[in-house]
């Protein structure tokens, strides 16, 4: 494309060319091409004036489109549906007379729509079955390590680094279970007619009923179907499009949270995303490693969270059995979601597989903070060897506000164990207190849990899509 127009980011920078082809003029084209044949093939098998060389015309020139005719012909008739027909007639001389045959544009519009999200929803599934498997691995490699809690990112009881990727890692296994709904749940528009009606399928097979909903059984089996809608207008309900883009939103909203998490983490220097030996941090200030890979996802992430609102208000919208304002949105909304979440997830599993844990950060910053955390258990010890309980508690809070006020105030260390080691009403030595604080005592199941989590949940997914983890050859976008 030249340089003095505009280029979608999506295809330049994002997504993949698996999700991009998807979305391509050759899948929409050639996927219509297919239904055209598979109405034509099954109206002939129903007893309709359609010869098997007509057929075979069309098989013969189902992925050669000339672009060009069709162009031309739709800045006569504005019509693309109407011009694909006469490019293809025109390739087809002696099947031209039943190209669409009895059908309306939707028949080609909303069926391919349908067939290619379908695809792209195995797609993200794929991606999301990788990811899972990386974030297991990382899970379960970090089961036993601990770690700083936070809620409202303020310190709270320990947890482990590979407890908290299980928080992460059940996100997306909820995600995987609506997308796995969602695909079985797909169905082709099938032959509805103009309206929904299939008049022109009743006056094409002179009011045969059975054969009418024999010929929407033949085209879905041919498209690789079980199944149409079972009633429609024109097109089929534009709820569908809002629940696969809502569907789209959950895993966007899954890895928001994990990039923010990484975001902080970051700051924190306790983990980091991957970093190339070349990279640039930042122009002015040349050593930082800003988090670019995870704020990337975020950027994205909300780009799907806000699309899903065009789908939702495009259904709520239509007129009785079609209107055409939903045509200009669902051409954008639809396959841009798509390809930023192929982005998204492309760059969640570069950044997972290339995680790179600090564990000394980790545990300087754990230990600054578990003296306040290991108070009660502290005050319990000194209690069993015959201490005031009324007396330690007064006594342990007035140490933890001055140890608190020289972290705060004077920018000191955590001097919370020496002042209770010196402490003759607690009667214990600083060996003692140690001990309690061991982290390792304070992760409660932590690591069991993550064990559990991923031999009784995240294994059997695995196992059921060994073929979809094995056969996607991760790629950097």
């Amino acid at each position: 494309m030249p340089n003095d127009q505009y280029q979608s980011p999506f295809c330049t920078r994002y997504a993949g060319k698996e999700m991009q082809y998807l979305f391509s003029p050759d899948k929409k084209f050639t996927t219509w091409r297919k239904l055209w044949i598979a109405l034509a093939e099954s109206e002939m098998e129903l007893g309709l004036p359609i010869t098997p060389e007509q057929i075979e015309e069309l098989k013969a020139h189902a992925d050669d489109i000339n672009y060009d005719v069709a162009a031309e012909r739709e800045k006569q008739v504005r019509h693309d549906v109407m011009a694909h027909v006469y490019a293809y007639g025109q390739q087809c001389p002696s099947a031209k007379g039943i190209i669409h045959l009895g059908a309306t544009s939707c028949y080609v519009g909303d069926n391919t729509d349908i067939i290619i999200m379908n695809e792209a929803l195995h797609l993200v599934k794929q991606k999301l079955v990788t990811l899972i498997r990386l974030l297991a691995d990382f899970a379960l490699k970090y089961k036993d390590l601990p770690t700083l809690a936070f809620t409202h990112f303020q310190p709270a009881q320990p947890t482990t680094v590979g407890k908290r990727a299980s928080l992460w890692l059940y996100d997306l296994i909820l995600d995987l279970e609506e997308i796995e709904y969602r695909i079985s749940t797909m169905r082709l528009l099938g032959s509805k007619g103009t309206t929904g009606t299939q008049a022109s399928f009743v006056e094409l097979f002179d009011g045969d009923e059975e054969k009418i909903k024999a010929l929407e059984v033949k085209i879905a089996q041919k498209m690789g179907y079980s199944a149409v809608q079972p009633v429609s207008g024109q097109t089929y309900s534009r709820k569908i499009d809002s629940f696969v883009l809502n569907t789209l939103s959950g895993v966007a909203q899954s890895a928001m949270k994990f990039s923010n998490d990484i975001r902080l983490l970051q700051h924190l220097k306790e983990i980091e995303e991957p970093f190339e030996k070349n990279q640039i941090g930042s122009s002015a200030m040349a050593y930082k490693r800003n988090p670019m890979r995870s704020e990337r996802i975020s950027s994205l992430a909300r780009y799907v969270i806000a699309d899903a609102i065009n789908p939702a208000i495009t259904a709520s919208t239509q007129w009785f059995e079609r209107t055409l304002d939903d045509s200009a949105n669902k051409r954008i909304s639809v396959p841009e979601a798509f390809l930023a979440v192929d982005a998204i997830l492309n760059l969640y599993i570069n950044v997972v597989d290339g995680l790179v844990v600090y564990p000394k950060v980790i545990e300087q910053h754990l230990r600054k903070e578990l003296p306040f955390m290991a108070t009660e258990n502290i005050m319990m010890r000194a209690v069993k060897k015959g201490g005031d309980r009324q007396e330690l508690h007064e006594a342990i809070r007035m140490h933890s506000m001055a140890a608190a006020k020289v972290i705060k105030e004077e920018g000191g260390e955590n001097d919370l164990v020496d002042r209770i080691a010196a402490d003759p009403l607690f009667a214990m030595s600083k060996q003692e207190i140690l001990e309690i604080l061991r982290p390792e005592n304070f992760v409660g199941r932590a690591p069991r849990q993550v064990e559990d989590f991923i031999h009784d949940v995240v294994r059997p997914i695995l196992d059921a899509n060994a073929d979809l983890a094995e056969s996607y050859n991760q790629l950097y976008v």
